[in-house]
């Protein structure tokens, strides 16, 4: 990593600077005197600043000043002995970050202003990624979430189906909600539908609305979702979970744009927009005689893949900040910040819980910190292994017979045994097959083809 330029200013005669604290491995200290150091401010980016007083025609205030017009958003560190506490005070209310104390402890100070500046530098470009402001609910700047607003801009504006795929935790809410606010439809309602959180007989009524007397407990009329979202957008989270009786409404709803109350025989003719999120596989669904095909194809005009962490993990560090800011400023606390030890664990992380996982594993590192600013690696403990996953050490060994054997071979074997199994689990998907054994789907099919795997798997 390039080490972070710091830059002391003091007098000639009395600087101190990278002698006092050495050579620290994220950040190197350049000295200057004020003349010199005001005249290059511009055209440097410093991780922090630090002004050594006394410093002859000058006062803390007035350098202080003239520091925070050419470097706005720099840190600025003072180290003065001869101040007094009403100095200090002053001075913090005019913008210092921090007063320096002695020895290895400023060096400690001046890491922690560092990782401030860098953690707000993240979270305004996390805050900041695009110029509309649905593309502000995206966070991440990989290819994968690239793509996926390339397709909500194309299709913001129009009145195609859209059905979003991923897996739990990867954000197809948001990304339901940005494709709503892409288009014309935004200053009508989105309104949201799960699923699998009613039974059939309530979800039918929540969906069509019902008149009066049209079951028992109906004792007056009452709109469906259907008619709210009239003008807006209708978004039908965990689609597969629906019941086929209901699927076949559905589907009538997205050919006609038109439906019946409960108990009533009044047809009613709505213009709305319909996205749908699934995280389980449709078409495997399908094969079962649990989902209708020509349902699915309705729903999948405009398909948009969100991507589970582990395929966009340079987006780690983006979205952890986005965390911390927003989770910071939901508990009305000052923002912390990220140490580079930190955003290089959770960057190992595999996050099979996703985006979610994330945020809740930020939301912990943060109660449990109190009121200390920087969190290091030990604020995020490695998660508790999911059940099915094998721990280090545990993996079966396979027995050495006494006249050995073909090391190649034998793994070649292994290797087939597991990929013959996830495609079979999988009803031969190899997209469904990759994602259960933590692998692309170009490497998947890429060891399919070197290891000549039978029919069932292409």
């Amino acid at each position: 990593m390039k080490a972070i330029p710091v830059l002391w200013i003091s007098d000639a005669l009395h600087g101190l600077g990278a002698e006092w604290l050495g050579q620290a491995a994220t950040w190197r200290t350049e000295c200057r005197v004020p003349e010199t150091a005001l005249e290059g401010l511009g055209r440097c980016d410093y991780g922090a600043i630090v002004l050594d007083f006394p410093i002859a025609s000058w006062t803390p205030a007035a350098l202080l000043e003239e520091v925070q017009r050419l470097a706005p958003g720099t840190p600025v560190l003072i180290r003065d002995p001869q101040a007094q506490l009403s100095d200090a005070v002053r001075l913090t209310r005019l913008g210092v970050y921090q007063f320096l104390a002695s020895g290895a402890e400023a060096g400690a100070q001046i890491e922690q202003a560092i990782e401030e500046c860098r953690t707000r530098g993240l979270a305004h470009l996390a805050g900041n990624l695009g110029s509309q402001e649905w593309e502000r609910l995206l966070i991440g700047e990989s290819h994968e979430m690239r793509q996926v607003c390339h397709i909500i801009r194309m299709v913001g504006a129009r009145r195609s189906t859209v059905l979003i795929t991923g897996e739990t935790g990867t954000g197809k809410e948001i990304a339901a909600r940005a494709l709503h606010m892409a288009g014309p439809r935004h200053h009508a309602a989105l309104v949201p539908v799960n699923c699998s959180a009613l039974p059939e007989n309530l979800l039918e009524a929540e969906l069509f609305g019902h008149v009066r007397g049209a079951f028992t407990g109906a004792v007056q009329n009452r709109i469906g979702r259907l008619e709210l979202a009239q003008g807006g957008t209708l978004f039908l989270d965990e689609i597969g979970d629906l019941d086929l009786d209901l699927q076949a409404k559905l589907l009538r709803v997205l050919q006609e744009r038109e439906f019946q109350r409960l108990g009533s025989s009044e047809t009613v003719h709505v213009d709305i927009r319909v996205v749908a999120a699934s995280n389980c596989d449709l078409l495997r669904r399908i094969e079962q005689g649990r989902f209708r095909e020509d349902l699915y194809y309705r729903l999948n005009v405009v398909p948009i893949h969100m991507p589970s962490l582990r395929e966009r993990r340079a987006d780690i560090p983006l979205l952890a900040v986005h965390c911390l800011a927003k989770i910071c400023g939901l508990e009305q606390i000052p923002l912390k910040s990220l140490s580079p030890e930190a955003f290089e664990r959770l960057s190992g992380y595999s996050w099979p819980g996703n985006v979610r996982q994330l945020e809740n594993a930020v939301e912990m590192a943060i109660a449990l910190s109190g009121d200390r600013v920087l969190l290091g690696p030990a604020d995020f403990p490695p998660p508790t292994a999911r059940a099915g996953t094998v721990a280090p050490g545990e993996i079966p060994l396979v027995s050495v017979p006494d006249d050995g054997l073909d090391y190649e071979l034998t793994l070649a074997l292994i290797e087939r045994s597991i990929l013959d199994q996830a495609l079979r689990k999988t009803g031969g998907n190899k997209k469904a097959a990759a994602d259960m054994l933590r692998l692309k789907r170009t490497t998947l099919s890429a060891k399919v083809r070197s290891l000549e795997l039978p029919a069932v798997c292409n």
